[in-house]
């Protein structure tokens, strides 16, 4: 327990009454009520110093902050920072928890429990309590011992569970007794709660034992003098119930017959469908074949007698709602006279009296765990402090996201705020969810982290949007964006219904229905299923007014789905009991001196990206010994071995019995070694290991084994979203690595199922780099700061991928077990066999153990799929299945879709509703969890080989070929339209259609995906085209699909002008570098097809000439469009990019080479013509000279015949392009070399390099061999002045000054005083271009800052306010659209807004500078660097450049300054904090401003690991550079 004095005196006796009220709040941390009392008792200082506990007790505070005060003013007095010797949970504890702990594990007598509870006894003030605090209390010295005992203990033991406690409400005294209304049915009938151990008493209950209390006293003194025992509080309310008898009515019956009357045939079938599947009775469901063909009357008397007269009528009344006869149902209802109402009222009072058991169904359906659902959204309305404590429950529900309607929230004491101390929540407004779905999910991070949005204003926040709105202006300024985000998260490709749960948390009361909550609860029941709703409220005064409301404008009856006699320490407890109890209570990380730290909740959800192994995974989570751990047992292990992803689990299971070990594959050693020999001997931070396999051998099981394994040597984790940026990878890595240690520890991470090796490089890389900037150290001070990658590899050739693959350590793993192995699999299936039942058709393990046998795979293909009939609606599915599973890794279809797909229009769904309705071929199904979208479940086919077998057998024997499935998975309307896990399904039927693979003998890849490549092989074009065609009308947003077409149409048939047409509409879907590159290639195809074929003929066309420079025109003109495209901004890489060789990563430069290799094309094509023969040296200086243009086409020497004649008259057609040519490939040449030099090379970049190289040889050989040209002399007479402007031009270029970023490059160069002296010159004359005089201006004012920072007393420097005049002068001039960042660079400089003043000009020349265009290459998307800081001086003088911080740092090595740099160290140094002015501003939506005022300037992270994702609005401060491309934020904090 560490106690800060915050900022007050540091003598105690200096103190104001105010400061001590502001220590008791913020150090002490007592409530308001209790540091009121000391200020209005006048305690400053110099009274409280010699207070003792006496005093404090008298002035009326209770014994328990009375304690905890006391104890901290001894602390404060001895000037002591005492360190707790009990665990931090304790401090945590409500009262009523206090009061669990002692009596469920201490075993105190009640009465001193309750004396504690009393006392206000919480857990903060318990852990400072001696003995002599509990005897004040009237405990004995035996129970004082023994608490403080059992509280020392406490950090040997894993944290108590605490049990709500069954209690008398004392409030019931005091309220007087209520009256019972009559009721209706429909409130009458309540939900039927199963009996439960544990079970948390209504209002109700307690009466009725109260009174029984009174009845046994006399019985209880003798008991307790006798030791006899007591009945169980559960007995008494057993009893009860039992003496709560109600007699059926007869009328009853009749009524449910005339109901059923009225139902059409159809919808009694669908009656009798539900009615063998209802399952909220405790009776079981009246079987199918007894319902078989039962008239109205017939079903009447079954039900009645199966569950009794009045438990029929619930039964008919619940079913009619589930198949829409509401009208009906509502009419049952009223025809109930009041003897039914009142005698099923005595109903509700036995059905409610366990609304824990209610809660407990209502969250779980009917089960004990929390995951039967996906996500829970919260709508909560205001807060007190008092309810907050009682509202844990929460951080275990981890909502999608809360609806909150208290602006005060995330204030200390708010909701918001209690919750975010334990887990992560982004804090969003609702017009954030406005937008392109994807988008918003991915901005928000939805399905990751926690969204809470403030629904009517949020405090702390400046602006008209942040404030808290009446009734009145809230229905008219905010309904809509909250209206928007219900309907956004109700969107079914956002979550779909059924997996979702929507609380209603009512924590004030709603009074009329002129309230916000009571708005959007309509706009939810507008959008979704009333059956996804519950509420939840604080009191049952509170829920009458809400029913009220809701049956009187809704027209509903929210009985069944509504707790309100539970208070919220009971809700609290309740939930706080339930499943899943996956994780360990304390997750342990290992960390340096073999020592561990806790993984804090909090720290991961922040990492998002990782799965992460701890020291005790699955760790008392469930108690051993008990029935549901060995049932959860045996579920895991058949899920693993029938084919379902290994889990932890299934190490710790083998781990826990060493007699039945996990079966190791014999490269596990080798795979261990591997890793351990990088940790022990290589020098690299970040080590990538690929490990090559078949799909379906167990290569992930393996390295997830070795990662068990070496779970204390590691931190260990496993990539679960490939989909992050790599550079969020490397900064969770990054922070994992030093998690709550002062020294970093090695990672080890496990990359799954990469289908690429190039895409680890990149994470790599980034890992380097994040590492590097995260973490002062080298590799020579810290062995341990390493990050192993193990790279699972999917490929269909491991051992020769293995071979080829030669950048680092690797190993491979195949389908083919080693002797040794597969005696460890016999050996493992006897064990099997003495746990499970019929472990023969654990079909995955059989198939590992047979070793692969195709034999094996074919038989059991051949056996399920015999009498196969593909019109049956499970036939279509499975073969559906087949045919995705064999060509897309990792690929399913979601159990909602298939239960669409089957028919199945069930409301409560069993899980093992669709296994039944596949049988026979559910043997080869699994159930498994995707990770996407928040988590779905999908069905998919057990293993890789049995899915191909199956194909293989559908096409054998039902002459079912793979062409007709796909085709039929593109005809099904279903799979096509709306919903969240239909995009996934949809993506990987694109993917099995243009998807590439590698080829075995190198790193190209085929020409087209697998499936594609079968059915050109065995049906040819005809069955291809109609696939695509099929598949275009489905995508008819992709632009893959007839690119797909169009490569496959150039490729394979060589029909250009059909690939041209399918070519055209992709690029009308989508106008990328992709698609016009598509264009581009076809055309170069064609080209090189042509001029093959002409070089084989003997006779000369003409009219071949003309169609190639057509042909060759309409390809440049594409690669230049491509190039344009890729100039202008980063394509994400979502389309496939069109290559006859590979895909191509990076389109910087690739539409450049494009038009290189037609020009050359071109040039080839014209060196074949009779004038222009290369073999002829004269001839080939006419070509060159016309390409030249030194002479025209008429010119050319040439024989005079028709053929000649007929070319003349083409190339004069074409004349201005062919021309052109010559020039256009010098300047792309320049310009690449430019590119080569000055941008990092990656793998694409040599590829083009090499061409481009081949290309220039050939430039030299066509261009370069004429004799030097006579150079031309000038005329000077006269033109002095002309040549001094010359010379002076020539000085700056020749000190590299003659541009904006050569004159920033002289910070540290004396010479700057020469070059702003020859500015000074060239600013006095007379310019005739007016570009060049706006360019020599622009380099004049930065000239001049430059000079002042190196020499300020130098007779050219300008003054700021001239400087300041001249650039907004040019700026006037040049506008907002100047082509370079220079003008508006300045701008920043010079005109950057002092503390307090507000120039909104600013933000336009920000906004200027992102809008620039370069001449090449833009900075859009690059890391910059900031050579001039914000400092604290007005003036040229507030201007700090980077040299001068340096100097800060004089003596320390060069690498080490860098070091403090890329870590933003540098900024913590405290000449660097005097030096530099700390800007205040805001992140909005992922974005940072500077704000002056009311002006909100955009400025940009210095490192993008200084922004938390999430798109949270949080207040920040930082400090300023300017870079070329706009202000950059540096060492960004963050208020909270």
């Amino acid at each position: 327990m560490r106690h800060s004095t915050m900022e007050l005196p540091p003598s105690i006796e200096k103190w104001t009454k105010e400061d001590v009220c502001k220590w008791l709040i913020t150090v002490v941390k007592v409530h308001e009520t209790y540091a009121d009392k000391f200020c209005e008792e006048e305690v400053s200082g110099d009274s409280l110093v010699v207070f003792e506990k006496k005093d404090i007790l008298d002035m009326g505070i209770n014994h328990g902050p009375a304690v905890k005060i006391q104890f901290y003013l001894e602390s404060l007095k001895e000037g002591s920072q005492h360190e707790s010797q009990f665990p931090p949970y304790v401090k945590n504890w409500t009262k009523e928890q206090v009061n669990q702990w002692l009596l469920q594990h201490v075993r105190v007598y009640s009465k001193y429990a309750e004396r504690l509870q009393e006392e206000d006894v919480s857990g903060d003030c318990l852990v400072c309590f001696k003995k002599q605090d509990f005897l004040d209390l009237d405990l004995k010295s035996g129970p004082a011992v023994k608490i403080l005992a059992e509280l020392r203990q406490l950090y040997k033991k894993p944290e108590p569970t605490l049990q709500p406690i069954l209690h008398t409400n004392t409030d019931q005294k005091e309220s007087p007794k209520p009256t019972q209304p009559e009721m209706g049915l429909a409130q009458a009938i309540a939900i039927k709660q199963p009996d439960s151990d544990y079970k948390t008493e209504s209002k109700a209950d307690k009466m009725v034992q109260k009174e029984s209390e009174k009845a046994q006293l006399p019985f209880q003194k003798v008991s307790e003098k006798e030791g006899i025992q007591q009945p169980k509080p559960q007995d008494l309310g057993a009893r009860r119930k039992v003496a709560i008898v109600t007699t059926d009515i007869p009328k009853i019956p009749v009524e449910i017959k005339n109901i059923l009357a009225e139902l059409l045939k159809h919808d009694l079938k669908e009656f009798h469908f539900h009615l063998q599947e209802y399952t909220e009775s405790k009776h079981k469901p009246i079987s199918k074949s007894s319902l078989e063909g039962k008239d109205t009357m017939d079903t009447t008397r079954l039900m009645t007698d199966h569950y009794g007269s009045k438990e029929a009528l619930q039964v008919t009344r619940d079913i009619l709602k589930e198949i829409n006869q509401r009208e009906l149902a509502r009419q049952l209802e009223k025809n109930m006279g009041p003897l039914e109402q009142k005698s099923l009222s005595k109903d509700i009072l036995k059905k409610e009296a366990n609304q824990g058991d209610k809660l407990k169904n209502l969250l779980t359906c009917g089960g004990n765990s929390l995951d039967n659902y996906d996500h829970f959204i919260v709508v909560v309305n205001k807060s007190s402090p008092e309810q907050v404590q009682y509202l844990q429950f929460l951080s275990k529900l981890k909502p999608f996201c809360v609806l909150d309607f208290d602006p005060n929230s995330v204030a200390p004491g708010g909701l918001c705020h209690s919750y975010r101390e334990s887990r992560v929540a982004n804090l969003h407004t609702p017009s954030q969810y406005q937008g392109q779905t994807d988008s918003v999910i991915k901005t928000l991070n939805l399905y990751k982290q926690t969204s809470w949005v403030f629904c009517n204003g949020r405090h702390g926040l400046d602006g008209e949007s942040n404030k808290e709105l009446d009734y009145r202006n809230w229905l008219r300024k905010s309904c809509k964006d909250v209206e928007e985000l219900v309907s956004f998260i109700c969107n079914p490709d956002v979550l779909l219904s059924e997996g979702s749960l929507i609380i209603f948390l009512l924590l004030s009361p709603v009074h009329t229905e002129k309230d916000p909550v009571f708005d959007i609860y309509k706009s939810f029941i507008k959008q979704t299923k009333e059956e996804s709703i519950i509420t939840i409220c604080d009191s049952q005064g509170m829920y009458e007014k809400w029913r009220e409301l809701v049956q009187e404008k809704c027209d509903s009856d929210i009985d069944q789905r509504s707790i309100y006699e539970l208070t919220l320490s009971e809700v609290n407890g309740t939930v706080m009991a339930l499943g899943p109890f996956n994780q360990s209570s304390e997750r342990l990380l290992p960390s340096s001196g073999s020592s561990f730290v806790v993984l804090k909740q909090k720290d991961e959800d922040l990492l998002t990206a990782l799965d992460i192994l701890c020291l005790n995974q699955c760790e008392n989570t469930i108690d051993e010994n008990s029935s549901e751990f060995h049932d959860h047992r045996i579920r895991v292990e058949k899920e693993f071995y029938k084919g379902g992803k290994v889990k932890w689990w299934n190490f710790y299971f083998c781990d826990k019995d060493k007699e039945k070990p996990f079966v190791k594959r014999d490269k596990y050693e080798n795979v261990k070694k591997m890793i351990k020999s990088q940790l022990r001997d290589s020098k690299d931070m970040c080590a990538l290991l690929n490990l090559f396999h078949h799909p379906g051998c167990g290569g992930t099981t393996l390295a997830m084994h070795v990662m068990w394994d070496l779970r204390q040597e590691f931190r260990c984790a496993v990539l679960k979203d490939n989909t992050l940026p790599k550079k969020e990878v490397a900064i969770q890595v990054s922070t994992l690595m030093k998690l709550e240690s002062e020294k970093p520890f090695p990672i080890l991470l496990l990359v799954d199922d990469s289908k690429e090796t190039e895409n680890p490089h990149k994470l790599v890389n980034c890992i380097r780099k994040a590492v590097e900037d995260d973490l002062n150290m080298n590799m020579d001070e810290s062995p341990n700061c390493k990050v192993i990658i193990l790279n699972c590899v999917r490929s269909h050739s491991p051992k020769e991928q293995y071979k080829q693959h030669n950048t680092g350590p690797s190993q491979y793993i195949t389908a083919s077990l080693t002797q040794e192995e597969q005696k460890e699999f016999e050996k493992k299936l006897k064990e099997l066999q003495e746990t499970h039942e019929k472990p023969e058709n654990f079909y995955s393990f059989m198939i590992m153990k047979s070793n692969f046998d195709e034999k094996y795979i074919k038989d059991l293909a051949r056996n399920t799929l015999e009498k196969f009939d593909y019109s049956s609606k499970k036939a279509r599915l499975f073969a559906f299945l087949a045919l995705l599973n064999t060509h897309v890794a990792e690929s399913e279809i979601s159990l909602s879709l298939c239960r669409d797909v089957l028919g199945m229009k069930m409301i409560h769904w069993r899980k093992d509703s669709v296994m039944g309705r596949m049988e026979p071929y559910s043997n080869f199904l699994i159930m498994d969890t995707v990770e996407d979208l928040g988590g779905y479940k999908g069905i998919r086919i057990l293993h890789h080989s049995i899915a191909s077998a199956c194909l293989e057998e559908l096409e054998r024997s039902y002459s079912l070929r793979v062409s007709d499935i796909t085709m039929e998975m593109l005809h099904c309307d279903l799979f096509f339209s709306v919903g969240v896990v239909k995009h996934r399904f949809m993506l990987s039927i694109q993917q099995m259609l243009i998807e590439r693979q590698r080829k075995k003998d190198g790193d190209e890849r085929e020409p087209f995906s697998p499936l594609i490549g079968k059915i050109h092989e065995d049906q040819g074009r005809k069955t291809v085209q109609e696939i695509f065609v099929k598949a275009s009308s489905r995508f008819v947003t992709s632009a893959s699909i007839p690119q797909a077409l169009a490569r496959y149409l150039y490729i394979k048939e060589r029909d250009f002008p059909e690939a041209l047409q399918w070519a055209e509409k992709a690029k009308n879907i989508k106008r990328n570098p992709y698609t016009f590159d598509t264009i581009g290639q076809i055309h170069k195809s064609n080209l090189k097809s042509n001029s093959h074929r002409e070089k084989q003929e003997s006779s000369r066309n003409p009219e071949d000439l003309n169609t190639n420079i057509q042909i060759a025109n309409n390809a440049i003109t594409a690669f230049k469009r491509a190039q344009e495209l890729a100039n202008e901004k980063d394509e994400p890489e979502t389309e496939a990019a069109d290559d006859e060789s590979e895909d191509r990563k990076s389109y910087n430069v690739n539409g450049y080479v494009g038009v290189l290799e037609i020009a050359f094309l071109v040039f080839e094509i014209l060196s074949r013509l009779p004038f222009f023969e290369e073999s002829d040296p004269m001839k080939k200086r006419y070509l060159q000279s016309f390409l030249k243009k030194t002479i025209p086409i008429t010119s050319v020497h040439k024989e005079d015949n028709e053929i000649n004649n007929r070319y003349v008259e083409i190339i004069k057609e074409h004349e201005q392009f062919l021309q052109s040519l010559k020039t256009e490939v010098k300047d792309i040449f320049e310009l690449l070399v430019f590119y080569f030099t000055n941008i990092k090379a990656n793998t694409s970049k040599l590829d083009f390099r090499s061409i481009v190289s081949v290309l220039f040889k050939k430039y030299v050989a066509l261009f370069c061999t004429t004799s030097e040209e006579i150079k031309k002399e000038r005329q000077c007479n006269h033109l002095d002045l002309e040549i001094d402007i010359e010379e002076r031009r020539l000085f700056l270029e020749e000190k590299d000054a003659d541009t904006f970023a050569g004159v920033l490059q002289h910070l540290d160069n004396p010479e700057i005083e020469s070059i702003t002296e020859s500015y000074a010159f060239l600013q006095q004359q007379q310019f005739i271009n007016q570009k060049q005089k706006t360019k020599e201006t622009i380099n004049y004012i930065l000239s001049n800052i430059v000079l002042y920072l190196l020499k300020q007393k130098s007779k050219h420097v300008k003054s700021h306010s001239y400087l300041s005049a001249l650039l907004l002068k040019t700026l006037q001039e040049v506008g907002l659209q100047y082509p370079f960042p220079d003008p508006y660079y300045l701008a920043l400089l010079l005109l950057w807004p002092s503390p307090g003043q507000e120039n909104t000009e600013i933000v336009t020349y920000v906004r200027a500078i992102r809008k620039s265009k370069r001449l090449i290459l833009s900075f859009r998307n690059r890391s910059t660097i900031a050579h001039l800081y914000l400092g604290k001086e007005e003036g040229l003088k507030r201007l700090v450049s980077k040299r001068q911080l340096d100097e800060n740092f004089e003596g320390m090595r060069r690498e080490n300054l860098a070091q403090l740099w890329r870590n933003g160290d540098l900024f913590k140094n405290k000449a660097i904090i005097n030096r530099l002015y700390r800007v205040s501003g805001t992140t909005e939506q992922g974005e940072v401003f500077a704000n002056y005022g009311k002006v909100k300037i955009p400025v940009r992270p210095a490192f993008i690991a200084s922004i938390r994702s999430g798109a949270s609005t949080e207040k920040v401060s930082f400090y300023l550079g300017f870079a070329i491309n706009g202000p950059l934020a540096y060492d960004i904090q963050y208020e909270n």
